[in-house]
This record gives structure tokens, C-alpha cells and sequence, in this order.
């Protein structure tokens, strides 16, 4: 199995390992998550209760998929669309309607104003990031009070679950496999069972929320406990 890269080479695999991917992203999720994945991102939307006018900035956006729901459920909000690979992004700019704005950004350090944003998403990014409470903090920042975060990601299941071993089984060996079929990047799917084992479990992650600020913090686990769903509230 690929080894999680180390915390100071994380940011430039993985600009590297999505800007290979990025042609065949949307399908890969929609194959691995058999579809489930688009009514994540409609949950993810909903939780962050767009009004009209309102500020969305969907981080580590990719392709785009949770800002074109976020327009789709709330067409007169504002979305700023931003992620640090290119590739992605340009993905994502071939879809018609037309999106969001874009703008390249790294999670870590964004080049945007504090207290600017009415909500804060996120699809599949904070396992990502090579500095979590940092990019906590970050979202925080850009946060209007009152302002919430949502954020979907993968999470560790129970290791008392039956389900586990076979959960391993599909993550170790199925996902590589169909990685290679469909994106021919094994290696791409290979890291994503590793960075999910290797990411904090759910409840953490949510402590982690309530370090960096948030308050009224929760979470909502999916797909056999292997996914969840958190948000939270800045003050």
C-alpha cells in the first residue's frame, strides 16, 4: 500500500496526484460511492443554509460539484469556487451552465478577506491538508459570525464493526483496482485508503472544530460509517 507522503512533500503530491486524475474525478466518485456521493453534497448544501445574497465559499473545491449544487439549490447566493490544483479547476470550468467564480487558493493561506463568507464547505478536503488545525483556523478566519462550516470527508469506521474487514478489503483492493480501469492512476486510489486510515476518526475531527473556534459542532456518519458529514458554527 502507498505510504501517506510525508507532511512537508503532502501539498505538492497532491496537486500532483489530482492534477492526473482530474479528467475522470466525478466518475471515479460516482463509481466508488455508487452514486451516493450526490446526495452527500445535497446534504452538505442544505446543512449550510444559503440564503439569497449570501457569501458561499466552497474550499478545495476540484471539479466543482458542491458549488453547482449550492447554485442549483440557491441560485442568487454568491460562490467563490477555490482549490490550489489547476487541473481541477479547469475540469470543472468545461461544465455548461456556467459555474461559480474560481480562484486558486491554498487551503493553508487564503488570500481572502476575514469575516467575508455566510458559509464555508468542503467535499473530501481536510484529510488532505498537511495542517489541519491551520486550515481550520482559515475557515474560521473567512467566516462571518454566525457563519458556518460543513465539511465531508471520509472517517475511520468502528474497529469493533463486523463490517470492517470487508470495508478494508473493498478500500485496499477494489478502489485501486477500478482506479486503474477507469483513470488508469492506481496509485491516486491506492493513497486514498491510506490518508482515510490515517485521518483522524470523526469524533476527533469534531474536537478538532471545537478547538479551532466553532461552536453547536456535529456530525452525521454514511456509507457503513466510512464517510461523515460535520458542521459547525462560528460565534
Amino acid at each position: 500500500m502507498t505510504n501517506d507522503p510525508p507532511r512537508l512533500e503532502k501539498p505538492f503530491y497532491i496537486r500532483a496526484m489530482f492534477a492526473r486524475i482530474a479528467p475522470r474525478y466525478e466518475l471515479m466518485n460516482h463509481v466508488m460511492t455508487a452514486g451516493q456521493d450526490v446526495f452527500w453534497r445535497r446534504e452538505v448544501i442544505k446543512r449550510a443554509g444559503l440564503l439569497p445574497g449570501g457569501h458561499l465559499l466552497d474550499l478545495g473545491t476540484g471539479t466543482g460539484d458542491l458549488a453547482r449544487e449550492a447554485l442549483r439549490q440557491q441560485p442568487e447566493c454568491a460562490i467563490l469556487a477555490a482549490d490550489f490544483t489547476l487541473e481541477m479547476m479547469r475540469t470543472g470550468q468545461t461544465h455548461t451552465p456556467p459555474g461559480p467564480n474560481w480562484v486558486a487558493a491554498d487551503s493553508l493561506c487564503l488570500p481572502l478577506p476575514t469575516a467575508k463568507f455566510d458559509a464555508v464547505v468542503s467535499g473530501f478536503l481536510l484529510r488532505n491538508v498537511a495542517n489541519l488545525p491551520l486550515a481550520l483556523g482559515e475557515q474560521f478566519r473567512v467566516l462571518k459570525p454566525g457563519g458556518r462550516l460543513v465539511a465531508l470527508d471520509t472517517t475511520r469506521p468502528h474497529s469493533r464493526s463486523l463490517l470492517t474487514p470487508l470495508i478494508r478489503l473493498h478500500m485496499r483492493f477494489v478502489i485501486p483496482l477500478l482506479g486503474a480501469v477507469i483513470t488508469g492512476q492506481s496509485d491516486a486510489y491506492r493513497y486514498l485508503p491510506t490518508s482515510s486510515e490515517n485521518f483522524c476518526t470523526a469524533e476527533t475531527l469534531a474536537a478538532e472544530l471545537q478547538a479551532a473556534g466553532f461552536k453547536q459542532v456535529g456530525f452525521q456518519r454514511h456509507m457503513f460509517g466510512t464517510i461523515a458529514i460535520h458542521w459547525g458554527c462560528k460565534p
